[in-house]
């Protein structure tokens, strides 16, 4: 019985830090703040759909597979890295593409404030919708 006691006193810090980890990770942002985050991203993406200019359209990104957007020629790393665009994802990715991604062709450094990632991904799940 003591064995079990101790087992469980163990455990329960752990368990207890994976849940706050998993409930900070799908802390939603402001939209309205992430379209002014997104501004940056402008220059290179769209929200419309099936308009690529010099990185694909993020219409429809929400549960997207990475390097799928037709008539975008995507980098075989972002083709062979078999991600699905969710808002832990993104964040990792927006945080340091070329980390998530070795290989990527976004030139972009990545988004260093938490704050602002959550605030563009909440934008880009009501703006840019999911995909289909």
């Amino acid at each position: 019985m003591r064995l079990s006691t101790l087992l469980l006193a163990a455990t329960l810090p752990t368990l207890f830090l994976t849940a706050a980890g998993v409930a900070r990770a799908v802390e939603a942002g402001d939209p309205a703040l992430g379209k002014k985050v997104f501004a940056k991203c402008q220059a290179c993406h769209s929200l419309e759909a099936a308009k690529n200019k010099v990185g694909p359209t993020l219409h429809g990104v929400m549960g997207r597979t990475s390097g799928s957007e037709a008539d975008f020629k995507y980098s075989d790393a972002m083709k062979n890295a078999h991600l699905t665009w969710d808002a832990a994802t993104l964040d990792e990715y927006l945080a340091n593409p070329r980390k998530k991604v070795p290989g990527t062709k976004m030139a972009f450094p990545g988004i260093g404030k938490e704050k602002d990632r959550a605030d563009l991904i909440s934008y880009l799940e009501q703006a840019a919708g999911s995909a289909q």
